[in-house]
């Protein structure tokens, strides 16, 4: 059954292009690890709540988005090992900068009990 990681972040709106290489230099070691595949979403219509709200809950401030990315795995045992095998990864040491404030990243793992429509987005 596939199984999904997924995070939310708060990242600098200037930062948006540094994001997005961040991202796709992590894909490649994401995927050789077993990933399927790995969205990444910038916030553009991500409102305040009065209670909760996704700024809220990783503490947004002025200048800030909130991105919200998840990677698609075939399953959790894959997921399990490919994090304790990234820890290893050469690769990981040239990603030391993320370009959003990790302590402020909530994040986890997510097993699947329903799939509907098409995960491609119409991407071909």
């Amino acid at each position: 059954m596939p199984y999904l990681d997924g995070f939310v972040a708060a990242a600098p709106s200037a930062r948006k292009e540094d994001y997005i290489a961040y991202a796709q230099k992590f894909w490649p070691i994401m995927k050789d690890h077993g990933a399927l595949a790995m969205w990444e979403c910038w916030g553009d219509d991500v409102p305040e709540g009065e209670l909760t709200s996704f700024p809220m809950a990783v503490k947004a401030q002025e200048g800030e988005v909130v991105v919200f990315a998840w990677t698609l795995w075939p399953d959790k045992d894959t997921r399990q090992s490919a994090w304790e095998k990234l820890e290893s990864d050469p690769r990981m040491a040239e990603m030391h900068e993320m370009p959003f404030d990790g302590k402020r990243m909530i994040f986890g793992g997510f097993s699947t009990v329903l799939t509907l429509g098409d995960m491609s987005g119409g991407a071909a």
